[in-house]
């Protein structure tokens, strides 16, 4: 179908559905068909939690399916060998789908003259479920392998749609971000990605002897010892969302927490991606990162309750890997906004400095810091985790929901920010005639503030920085 200029093609199956013995596998290639398929409607999304706020999905629910399996095309007409951005979408690991309306392409394709892919891929237990140990056809990493697939899948087909195989740019939020840092280190992944941009996610990866400890966990919580874990591609896969919610509440109290990530793993993930990235598994390909200045008031809400401070810590270790974040605590009040920053320091704005530095004999890098406001909104009074999404993608009309008018100078950061990410794809460069950007070096560490009024910072708050990465007695 054509939107605005735009060919659109909804729900096509870059891998088989993973289901009956499938379930906890690699993702295999998806089933041939006989004449014209219908890609007007979007296809299932994968197991979650359900949307009940209407965030995700404000319109129309998606279905939940195990057959999940699908990514979405924006083109713009009469594309021919354009660059290609394929969108990761966050969510913890645990919600969300290439088909959320916040992620329409339809912008970003045409204002940006590049090809948007989003795909879909298997979350919570069904995707990132530490499984190998178990042998046979069980793979860890699951959700990550579906990535590799629809990767795989734009390399072998996304010329039919315009699009240029060798320019292929993987852009992505959060959980997404996470999920491009494990590309990055991954074997599997390798000579499928031209660049990579990296929104408020760092590089993290659990132990295997972590991730055995959750998996552990939920078959416990299900009844199965590890001989009889074959029953898990049986048993109804509501039943197995629930055993891990249960899991994940006794094991954070509800403090935000990574229960389900990439783990490392020999066949998918054999080291961590900071690690890997030092030693030049992604050499040449240009980076972009960066974070949001207030991530953690996304998951510490005014009104909302309160975790105790020392039950935030432990699920931040949980997320971590760690055995101690008791020292970074003096450094923080034990509050609301404590808590808040402690997880945009530790957890987003230092995991992304560690990254980009680790990266940076390999290949170009560019820092950012998405700091825009709206003084006296409910939210966006603060620059929130995920706010940096509607500017990217040029869809402000999701601020609408959230009670905003859209004025000029959202349009002209929105504006700024597309340019930016096009520019990247199409040059590896995010240079444009109204944004000059440095490369980040240890040397000044300059960081592009996306504001207002957006411009160079060097080294933007260096006393944290410098307290943050000394903390050796917190073991970070």
């Amino acid at each position: 179908m054509q939107k605005d200029g735009v060919n659109v093609w909804r729900g096509v199956p870059f891998a088989s559905p993973p289901v009956g013995e499938r379930r906890f596998g690699a993702p295999l290639p998806p089933e041939s068909w006989q004449g014209v398929r219908d890609a007007s409607a979007f296809g299932p999304v994968s197991h979650q939690p359900p949307d009940r706020k209407g965030t995700r999905f404000p319109e129309e629910p998606p279905v939940y399916d195990e057959d999940c399996l699908y990514l979405n095309v924006w083109a713009p007409s009469e594309a021919e060998s354009l660059p290609v951005m394929v969108w990761i979408h966050g969510g913890t690991f645990l919600t969300g789908a290439g088909s959320q309306p916040l992620f329409d392409g339809t912008a970003l394709a045409l204002d940006g003259n590049v090809i948007v892919v989003s795909v879909n891929y298997r979350l919570g237990p069904f995707g990132f479920l530490h499984l190998s140990p178990l042998g046979g056809t069980f793979t860890s990493n699951a959700g990550l392998l579906d990535q590799i697939a629809a990767l795989e899948w734009v390399k072998d087909n996304i010329a039919g749609f315009g699009g240029d195989p060798g320019r292929v740019t993987v852009f992505g939020e959060s959980a997404g971000s996470i999920s491009i840092a494990a590309l990055l280190a991954s074997p599997k992944a390798r000579g499928l990605i031209a660049g990579a941009i990296l929104q408020s996610g760092p590089s993290q990866a659990l132990s295997p002897g972590h991730g055995w400890g959750i998996t552990q966990a939920l078959l416990a919580e299900l009844g199965l010892a590890p001989e009889d874990a074959g029953k898990l591609r049986t048993l109804p896969a509501e039943t197995i969302t629930q055993a891990a919610g249960t899991v994940m509440q006794r094991m954070t109290g509800g403090a935000p927490a990574l229960f389900f990530q990439p783990v490392i793993d020999p066949l998918t993930l054999p080291e961590e991606p900071v690690r890997a990235a030092a030693k030049g598994v992604a050499q040449g390909i240009p980076v972009m990162i960066g974070t949001n200045l207030h991530e953690g008031d996304y998951f510490f809400r005014e009104g909302a309750p309160l975790p105790e401070m020392g039950q935030s810590l432990r699920a931040l270790e949980q997320t971590l890997g760690l055995p101690d974040l008791s020292g970074l605590a003096a450094h923080y009040p034990a509050t609301r906004e404590g808590q808040a920053g402690i997880l945009t320091d530790v957890f987003f704005w230092r995991g992304a400095v560690a990254f980009a530095e680790s990266l940076l004999e390999h290949g170009p890098v560019w820092m950012y810091r998405f700091d825009w406001v709206v003084e006296a909104h409910s939210l966006l009074s603060r620059a929130v985790h995920t706010a940096e999404i509607p500017y990217v993608f040029g869809n402000l009309s999701h601020l609408r929901r959230l009670g905003l008018a859209i004025s000029p100078a959202m349009k002209s950061l929105s504006d700024t920010m597309r340019g930016a990410w096009a520019a990247f794809a199409h040059s590896g460069n995010p240079d444009t005639a109204r944004l000059q950007w440095p490369q980040y070096s240890l040397a000044d560490r300059a960081t592009l503030i996306f504001d207002e009024a957006s411009s160079v910072v060097k080294d933007p708050q260096p006393d944290k920085r410098r307290l943050l990465f000394s903390l050796k007695e917190a073991g970070i």
